[in-house]
């Protein structure tokens, strides 16, 4: 049978550097196949050519068996080939109806738009795939889940045989994803396939019939996911055994006592009555859905959003944070959740974002900048921190999603901290990164540092936290100890519960 996709022998190269080195993929009418592979190993250029966005310098690609060469995007969408990336590229300020059925409407070249043809439009392709959406309600106001239904049905609209969907589940909750999945599995039905890629390993061995694996922009290999384990598919994508371990506290090290202490704080239509404490050395987990209120307390903790009661204590005593600076000044460092939008001054030169914490260290007696205390610091902490770039002077644009991450951690490590708020630190971002930002974060922990977590991941909260906090509409609804004991579904369940 002939494949419905085939892109054989592509290479690309950017500025002398090889992108894609003859990389060949197929896709059945109907497959649901994953591309993976670290970051800068390839993927992106790869779906960028697939969707008719870059040209490859060699190779071909071939639908239904027939030569295809798209010259724009618009070509491979002529031919079924729709691409979700991750912003969804959709217009908040209009509604439902109106994303779904604009690009048909484009495509077509209608002069006149009828709201009566929009709607139709809408409503059939929510149907192909059992959905149901108000069509009057704008983009803006909705879910990211929803969005996504928004953004498929959208190519539904256009004769969609392969969708291309990049990173899909980096900012939706695990019922969400099960959602997402089951809207595929609807697609495969239909026959429409699917190119699914992500850093999720457990949602690649859940959704995937066949992976690629890409390295350093060439091929590894094709497998069948039954053929796959988590420790393999992480050696294919990185040629590294990484050993996975469970973090304790030093308690020889350490000093058990608090660094902080949170009673009964509260914000309304936040978060209510939470208390908890943080050791130097704890690395403590904060979990929960998407809107239960963590995110808004690790805020709070950073002067950014102030609790209406309760306490915060830091080494024994009250603190009122009002602002970003106060929080420095007392020792508190926030890792945000988007760090491109805003851990990042995206860009300006690397070796800028790393100093941006301590520039009244740098200088000199005329209250000028030190050129020499700014270059020990920038290139001492690219050193320590394995930054990949060929000088501090490149944007941090220039950077990869885990290049960019440890940029965010130098610029605090090179501050005094004492305690540490990090706001999903690892959101699409590779396994070998990810592996290497884990123990950044426990190199801080052990010398003395109390760490915040907060990640939606149970997986990573697990393994990388000595103690839990699950948090539920607002409040805090489980507090977990014996983390290695605590089963992974426990946790889910005390996320996902409803309140009675």
């Amino acid at each position: 049978m002939t494949a419905f996709l085939e892109a054989a022998n592509i290479s690309k190269a950017f500025d002398g550097v090889q992108a894609l080195d003859k990389v060949s993929v197929s896709i059945d009418a109907g497959e649901i196949h994953c591309l993976v592979g670290e970051n800068g190993s390839g993927k992106s250029t790869l779906i960028k050519i697939i969707g008719g966005v870059l040209k490859p310098n060699t190779g071909q690609l071939r639908i239904n068996g027939e030569i295809f060469s798209p010259a724009r995007a618009i070509d491979s969408i002529r031919q079924g080939i729709q691409t979700i990336y991750q912003d969804l590229s959709l217009f908040p300020n209009l509604s439902v109806a109106e994303n779904i059925s604009l690009n048909q409407l484009i495509e077509r070249g209608n002069r006149f738009v009828s709201k009566k043809n929009v709607i139709r439009t809408a409503e059939k392709a929510l149907k192909e795939i059992g959905e149901e959406l108000d069509l009057s309600e704008k983009v803006e106001n909705l879910s990211m889940s929803k969005r996504q239904i928004v953004a498929i049905s959208r190519a539904l609209t256009q004769n969609a045989r392969l969708i291309i969907m990049d990173e899909p589940t980096s900012a939706i909750t695990k019922a969400e994803v099960d959602h997402l999945f089951s809207v595929i599995m609807r697609l495969q039905q239909k026959g429409i396939a699917t190119l699914f890629v992500s850093h999720k390993l457990g949602e690649i061995f859940e959704i995937a019939e066949n992976v690629t694996i890409i390295r350093d922009g060439s091929k590894v290999g094709d497998y069948p996911a039954g053929e796959l384990d988590s420790d393999r598919l992480t050696y294919l994508m990185t040629g590294l055994k990484i050993e996975s371990t469970v973090y304790e506290r030093d308690q020889q090290k350490v000093a058990a006592d608090k660094l902080l202490d949170i009673r009964n704080l509260s914000r309304s239509g936040h978060y209510e009555n939470v208390n908890f404490s943080v050791r130097r050395g704890d690395i403590l987990g904060v979990t929960g859905l998407i809107g239960s209120g963590r995110t808004e307390l690790a805020l709070s903790l950073f002067g950014l959003n102030k609790p209406d009661s309760g306490e915060i204590i830091l080494d024994g005593k009250p603190v009122s944070i009002n602002s970003a600076d106060e929080a420095m000044k007392l020792g508190i460092g926030y890792l945000p959740e988007d760090r491109l939008l805003q851990g990042l001054y995206v860009e300006k030169p690397i070796g800028s974002n790393i100093v941006v914490t301590i520039v009244e260290k740098l200088l000199n007696r005329f209250r000028l900048i030190s050129n020499k205390k700014w270059k020990n610091v920038e290139s001492r902490w690219i050193d320590n921190l394995k930054i990949k770039t060929p000088s501090a002077a490149m944007p941090a644009s220039s950077l990869s999603g885990g290049n960019q991450q440890r940029v965010v951690l130098a610029k605090w490590l090179a501050t005094n901290l004492k305690l540490f708020i990090l706001d999903g630190p690892t959101i699409g971002i590779d396994i070998a990164s990810k592996n290497n930002i884990h123990e950044i974060i426990r190199e801080f922990a052990r010398e003395g540092v109390g760490i915040v977590m907060i990640s939606d991941e149970i997986p990573e909260v697990r393994q990388q936290c000595n103690r839990i906090l699950v948090m539920r509409e607002g409040r805090i609804v489980a507090e977990i100890e014996d983390v290695p004991n605590t089963s992974e579904s426990y946790i889910f369940e005390q996320c996902s519960q409803k309140e009675s």
